[in-house]
Order: structure tokens, then C-alpha cells, then sequence
């Protein structure tokens, strides 16, 4: 199965619900991808994504509404995806989404 492709998202935050598209693409290795997310909060890169059979992890760092970093996990099965995303001080918020393209 390729994780490769167009997923849209919603995570649930303290500040409701934030939603958008991310775009997951792996490199030749097949363990590590390169990506960008477009939301609610704004245009954000996807840095250091790693594979691990249906398991993507990635950081980024928003800028919007405050400066933060975020670490990401999320388990592709089918076209459907299920995952946390860990937000410093406002803890874990649970991530859900679909394949799109």
C-alpha cells in the first residue's frame, strides 16, 4: 500500500475544529516523505516525515494564531486516516481524515 498522495483532515483543537488538505510524498527510500499542509491555520511544511509501513510521523511548526511546534502520527489504512497530533502545553488532539487523491 502507498501512503503517497492527498488527504483531507480535521483535528480537533482547543479552538475547534481545524481542518484542510495534506500532501504526503515519499522518497525513493520509501521510509521518509516530504509534504505540506493547507488549512484553516495558513500553508505549513512538513519536516521530518518518516514511513513506517501505514504509520506517518512528522513534525511542523505553526506560526498562526501562536508560534508552535507540532509532532504528528497518523495511521493509514485504505483511504482513511486516524492519528494525534501533540501540541506542547495543550496536550494531544485526536486526528481524523480520508485519501482524496
Amino acid at each position: 500500500m502507498s501512503v503517497a498522495g492527498t488527504y483531507e483532515f480535521a483535528v480537533n483543537t482547543p479552538m475547534g475544529a481545524q481542518s484542510g488538505t495534506m500532501t504526503v510524498v515519499p522518497d525513493a527510500s520509501g521510509t521518509a516523505f516530504t509534504g505540506v499542509i493547507d488549512g484553516s491555520l495558513g500553508h505549513i511544511e512538513v519536516e521530518d516525515g518518516t514511513i513506517l509501513g501505514d504509520t506517518l510521523t512528522w513534525s511542523m511548526r505553526m506560526s498562526s494564531p501562536m508560534p508552535m511546534g507540532l509532532d504528528c502520527e497518523a495511521v493509514v489504512s485504505g483511504d482513511s486516516v486516524e492519528g494525534k497530533v501533540r501540541a506542547g502545553i495543550f496536550g494531544s488532539m485526536a486526528l481524523t481524515g480520508r485519501k482524496i487523491a
